[in-house]
């Protein structure tokens, strides 16, 4: 089985992320996040739970060493021990300090200058980085740097095979560039999606799959055999609502109208 084309792929998509999407509601992955703490997070998270991530995360903060400055002014030992709930806590200290001292060195300091270059430009500088690879590079890209970058992670490459959408053990770059073909070129629309994905994966598809109550189980090819097709009608019909800073508001089924939702809470937000 080969990959299907972008026409292929964006019309296998559409119903898959309108379910998960009347399912799910909103994820709403680091819309309003300081970019230096989102690429901690992005560095922290590798090989590890989120838990352990954040928890190291805040610890930063609490430091008042989750800047590029912040970073650079710790010494060897302090960083340790602050990131250690993250797990291999010497290896993140050392990728926190490289990355730190590459701002420094390569933009005087200024990450926002770094992250204002263009994407392909910027994705290789990143990859350029030691303990920067292809998917934490795209994480900072899309959610750091707002830039349409995909997330390529195991969540989505498994979740995607068991349904039928690829075939099992599709190169990750080459999925990488049909998924931007196929999604749109909208960072708020492809975080969501990459969201979707991993909340799919943490519920329902992990690597012991819990396919009784997945939202997905109809038109899995996995679960039981159906098409995303079938999942999308049995889904309409339900409502979805979300509250954020006091407002709520009513969502309509579709992914899109739920990123066209969540943009404008988001803006509405703003201080």
């Amino acid at each position: 089985m080969k990959l299907p084309s972008p026409a292929e792929l964006t019309e296998r998509l559409d119903p898959l992320l309108d379910v998960l999407a009347d399912h799910f509601g909103p994820q709403r992955w680091w819309t309003d996040t300081d970019p230096f703490e989102v690429i901690a997070g992005a560095l922290l998270v590798q090989n590890t739970a989120w838990a352990g991530a954040a928890k190291a995360t805040e610890n930063l903060r609490a430091a008042g060493a989750l800047s590029v400055d912040g970073v650079l002014g710790l010494d060897e030992l302090r960083c340790q021990e602050l990131v250690r709930p993250s797990g291999s806590f010497r290896q993140k200290t050392a990728k926190l300090k490289a990355f730190a001292e590459h701002v420094r060195e390569a933009h005087e300091g200024d990450l926002g200058r770094m992250l204002r270059a263009p994407m392909e430009p910027l994705r290789r500088e990143l990859l350029g980085i030691w303990g920067v690879g292809p998917e934490t590079a795209d994480a900072i890209l899309l959610y750091a740097a707002r830039k349409p970058s995909f997330v390529v992670d195991t969540y989505t490459q498994r979740a995607l095979e068991r349904l039928g959408v690829i075939p099992g053990g599709a190169p990750r770059a080459a999925l990488r560039a049909l998924l931007l073909e196929a999604l749109p070129q909208d960072p708020w629309q492809l975080a969501e999606a990459h969201g979707l994905f991993v909340r799919l994966g943490k519920s329902h598809c992990g690597s012991t799959p819990e396919c009784a109550t997945c939202p997905l189980l109809l038109g899995c090819r996995y679960g039981s055999g159906g098409s995303l097709r079938e999942a999308a009608s049995h889904s309409r019909g339900r409502s979805t609502h979300v509250g954020h800073r006091g407002c709520q508001v009513s969502l309509h089924l579709s992914f899109r109208t739920n990123v066209r939702n969540l943009r404008t809470l988001c803006l509405l937000s703003a201080p």
